[in-house]
């Protein structure tokens, strides 16, 4: 979920979009990377609502600002403005720190140094490749969640991470017990860097990546499905979703707003599984994030 990808160089504009709240936000978000946009930093102090800083190539301004426009109810895209020169090579790594799980999971970026605690694994992401590092607060959400629910299911678990993103799911998963992990994301760019980080972490005979939709698996039955997701990402293929978890498996959902909960409930009980855990965490602005635990029934 935490869509942030980093310019490489400074030949770039930006846009400022402001947004009334943080799921119009993400619907933005969305629709300017589906269009080209590069990077995203994401502004505190602008009241009630959300400002975003989009880097696009100059080439893409025109058709980024277009497609924000199809989807921009009560919310303002600014004019296209030149990018100043600076370094990104170190400006992108300001405000980047370890994210501490728990006590058995750790999850940092390759230039940050944290004390190793006997028992605790260390999931190292580079921010820089792909989405989802940990900071954002529903990949914080799936951690936790992950971290806790892997070793009620009594097993070494097999987990699948549905829209993968920067694999640091999938990974996690495997740090933290999982016998096998697959993950997969349509964006080529997302599972090449999510392939990488699997390397990197020494992952590699436990976790696989995969390039595509839901719909190129087969009928394997997982112990633990994850998707840190939109819910409008999630809704189309929820039932897909819970398809592929085994009787008594779990699937965590973790990318929805408090609003989103009565819904992913009903759609949830509609399929047959009941909801047996939940957790939420607030953002710097204050939007209440959640994630919600389903359990299938027993055998």
């Amino acid at each position: 979920m935490n869509r942030r990808r980093e310019p490489q160089d400074p030949s770039f504009v930006t846009l400022t979009v402001r947004a009334p709240d943080a799921a119009a936000a993400d619907r933005l978000l969305a629709e300017a990377y589906e269009a080209g946009a590069v990077g995203c930093e994401e502004r505190e102090g602008v009241g009630s609502g959300t400002e975003l800083l989009l880097y696009v190539d100059a080439d893409r301004a025109a058709a980024v600002g277009r497609a924000l426009r199809t989807v921009a109810v009560d919310s303002e895209i600014g004019a296209p403005e030149p990018v100043r020169a600076e370094d990104w090579s170190l400006a992108w790594r300001e405000g980047l720190a370890a994210v501490v799980v728990s006590k058995r999971l750790v999850v940092r970026p390759p230039f940050v140094d944290h004390p190793r605690v006997p028992g605790q694994a260390h999931v190292v992401i580079d921010p820089g490749q792909a989405f989802g590092t940990g900071g954002h607060e529903s990949t914080r959400l799936a951690l936790e969640l992950v971290d806790e629910w892997l070793p009620r299911l009594g097993h070494e678990p097999v987990v699948l991470d549905v829209g993968t993103g920067s694999g640091v799911l999938a990974i996690a998963a495997a740090k933290l017990g999982a016998r096998r992990a697959l993950g997969f994301d349509l964006d080529p760019l997302a599972t090449a860097a999510a392939a990488e980080a699997v390397e990197a972490n020494d992952v590699a005979g436990v976790v696989e990546i995969a390039t595509g939709g839901i719909e190129m698996l087969g009928p394997g039955h997982f112990d633990c499905v994850v998707a840190n997701l939109l819910r409008k990402e999630v809704e189309p293929i929820l039932g897909d979703v819970l398809e592929r978890v085994v009787a008594g498996g779990v699937a965590i959902f973790t990318g929805l707003l408090e609003s989103d909960r009565a819904a992913m409930e009903q759609g949830i009980a509609a399929h047959g599984l009941t909801i047996v855990g939940d957790a939420g965490r607030r953002d710097a602005r204050g939007d209440a994030w959640i994630g919600l635990v389903a359990r299938t029934a027993k055998p």
